[in-house]
């Protein structure tokens, strides 16, 4: 009688049960999988950051030098200069102490846009050029912009010197309707911004948000 040795299909232990070696090609997947994922994370990341910044005023297209101020003046009488503004952020406003909405409320919305950026709000000057020369003596143009946030500057000129500006930045302004003892000024009130290097470079409207204010404004720093 001659004996066999067992095959090792047929021992012990060596059943179903027993771990099998997976095909190469799975590897492969797993690792083209993760591929995918850190292409699709970093692919994310590039849309952010080639994405422009969806700003809520209306931007220049073009670098423009920002017009002069020459014949407007602050308080203690030094004229206004904007290249003196240069490496901040420059918020140029016209309007006047005695508006009874759209003034104040613009004014408060830049020093609430201001505090919600931090540290870098200290970058943001704003300055309020008053239309109403007759009325808004340069001491208590300080007074009303101070009251609002005390980093905020008042000047003005002569009328004809006001209306040479203001035409410049694209403002109109005229005596309205009599309003309690005085008049109203009829007048535009978008708010701009001259940016770090003295450029015109935005336009806001007269209806602010002041989240996606305090958004542009740190994007412009």
């Amino acid at each position: 009688m001659t004996l066999t040795t067992p095959s090792p299909a047929t021992d012990a232990g060596s059943g179903d049960d027993a771990p099998r070696p997976r095909p190469p090609w799975l590897k492969l997947i797993a690792i083209g999988v993760a591929g995918l994922a850190v292409l699709a994370g970093a692919g994310w990341l590039g849309l952010q950051w080639l994405t422009p910044h969806p700003y809520s005023g209306t931007v220049m297209q073009a670098p423009t030098a920002a017009p002069s101020m020459d014949g407007l003046f602050f308080s203690d009488g030094t004229p206004v200069e904007v290249d003196e503004f240069e490496g901040d952020l420059l918020l140029v406003y016209f309007g006047y102490t005695a508006c009874p909405d759209v003034c104040p409320t613009t004014l408060s919305q830049v020093a609430a846009a201001r505090k919600l950026i931090g540290d870098d709000g200290d970058r943001v000057r704003l300055v309020m050029i008053s239309i109403d020369p007759e009325r808004d003596a340069l001491e208590d143009l300080d007074d009303y912009v101070e009251a609002f946030d005390p980093t905020f500057l008042g000047a003005t000129g002569e009328v004809e010197a006001v209306e040479r500006v203001a035409a410049q930045y694209g403002i109109f302004f005229a005596k309205g309707d009599p309003l309690g003892d005085g008049y109203a000024m009829d007048h535009t009130a978008t708010l701009m911004g001259i940016d770090r290097d003295g450029h015109l470079r935005i336009v806001w409207p007269a209806q602010l948000d002041v989240e996606r204010l305090a958004a542009d404004l740190d994007e412009l720093l």
